[in-house]
């Protein structure tokens, strides 16, 4: 077995390791090369980066600090550029990127229960109530057993076939396996396929 840290994965490692998730927060750019502030939208995020949506456009390479609200601070480079604004890779250590972690799943915890996000110091329940949709367009009521930024395990009576992409609290997801109670669920997140995935789901409904 490989002792490889994951500091020193190559950044296509990162890319299958880590999948974005949406979150539609306010953040702050500085760009120290210049001493500059920008306001954006940061439209999803992973612990290996993020997505964002600003007025400006900065090169590719540009070394960028971001502050995101209710997650913290990032560093990175500027490593793609698209329609709305642009990618970043975060230059995270190991334990900054589990803590992320830690905060997406949270994130995601009280999304899918329809709650405010919870202070550091409140703490969440285990399981929580939630729906998804089936690509069908029938909603399907269910429990949240287990989840983390990869996936979520559902108690529910209705089961989808393994392979069939659902919609839950605006995300994408494919099942990939039954259990005694419910189903486990895979989130697409911003990878690729997960539009075509999500389009199909919003065509049918």
């Amino acid at each position: 077995m490989s002792n490889q840290n994951s500091d020193d994965l190559p950044p296509g490692a990162e890319k299958r390791r880590f999948r974005r998730i949406s979150v539609e927060v306010p953040g702050k750019l500085f760009f120290p090369a210049d001493n500059r502030e920008e306001a954006c939208t940061v439209a999803d995020l992973s612990p290996g980066g993020a997505s964002i949506q600003c007025g400006v456009k900065p090169e590719i390479g540009t070394h960028i600090v971001l502050y995101v609200d209710g997650f913290g601070r990032f560093e990175g480079e500027v490593a793609r550029l698209n329609s709305k604004g642009f990618g970043i890779a975060f230059t995270s250590t190991a334990n900054k990127r589990e803590r992320t972690a830690e905060q997406l799943t949270l994130f995601l915890n009280h999304a899918l229960a329809d709650q405010p996000l919870l202070t550091k110091r409140e703490r969440t329940a285990h399981k929580s109530f939630t729906k998804f949709t089936r690509a069908d367009g029938q909603v399907v009521n269910c429990e949240v057993m287990d989840i983390s930024v990869v996936g979520v395990t559902l108690r529910t009576e209705v089961r989808p076939v393994v392979g069939e992409f659902v919609l839950i609290a605006g995300i994408a997801g494919k099942v990939i396996g039954h259990y005694e109670h419910g189903v486990g669920i895979e989130f697409v997140g911003q990878e690729k396929g997960s539009s075509d995935a999500m389009n199909h789901i919003n065509l049918v409904r």
